[in-house]
């Protein structure tokens, strides 16, 4: 796949892309699939399922969101960098800040983000640890997660990060409304409300949903638990 083919993808999703963000596209996914082969960072290997499956996906972010500006914007468990690189390539005035708790994932991100010429905060941290620190406590116009956990224990990893009408925004599939009303009640509790659900469909990967979660007051100071309380028990 050549930067042409990753530019004309990303156009027919309908977004607009410049030849500089097809080339930064280009250069993550050979370096993706090159560091792939020695670390285990994603199942998705083939050029044209990560365009649609990890880039496109990625992408629908800025339109469920407002990510124009200056936001500060926290990817939690960003894995491979999903959907904060992305995000980043597109939007580049945010200040973007990742977060995960594995050493071999972060490393990969910090070349990556030296490759594209980004800046962005890369945290090795637990998410119940860095929820609790005040550099990071409410600190964010927006958090975000992708494929980390189900929405009763994401919201608990995620929305002590996000400030006074503040965000979170979810990215989910096709079963994302259960999810929603199965985590009701610990999305109230974390002091969040669910405001929108921002609906695609994508040509291969099907349906996806993203689910915005509107921060409309604090978070109390007891949450987020401990790891294994929150997955063992929880809200």
């Amino acid at each position: 796949m050549t930067v042409e083919d990753i530019k004309e993808k990303i156009s027919q999703a309908g977004f607009e892309i410049s030849d500089l963000q097809a080339e930064k596209l280009f250069i993550y996914m050979n370096f993706l699939r090159e560091w792939n082969e020695h670390t285990n960072l994603t199942a998705i290997t083939e050029p044209e399922e990560i365009v649609e499956k990890h880039f496109i996906d990625s992408l629908q972010l800025m339109r469920a969101t407002d990510c124009g500006g200056d936001i500060k914007l926290i990817d939690v468990g960003s894995g491979a960098g999903f959907p904060g690189v992305p995000v980043k390539v597109f939007c580049p005035d945010i200040e973007l800040t990742i977060l995960d708790s594995a050493n071999k994932r972060l490393a990969f991100l910090k070349n990556l983000c030296e490759k594209l010429d980004i800046e962005a905060e890369l945290i090795h941290m637990r998410a119940e640890e860095g929820g609790k620190m005040p550099k990071f406590r409410e600190k964010f116009d927006i958090a975000t997660a992708r494929a980390v956990a189900g929405m009763n224990v994401l919201s608990e990893y995620c929305l002590p990060f996000v400030k006074n009408g503040g965000v979170f925004a979810a990215l989910k599939g096709p079963a994302a409304e259960e999810e929603l009303k199965f985590a009701e009640k610990a999305i109230d509790i974390l002091g969040g409300r669910a405001k929108n659900i921002y609906k695609t469909v994508l040509q291969n990967a099907g349906e996806r949903n993203i689910l915005i979660i509107e921060k409309y007051k604090s978070t109390n100071k007891k949450y987020p638990r401990h790891g294994g309380t929150i997955k063992k028990s929880p809200l």
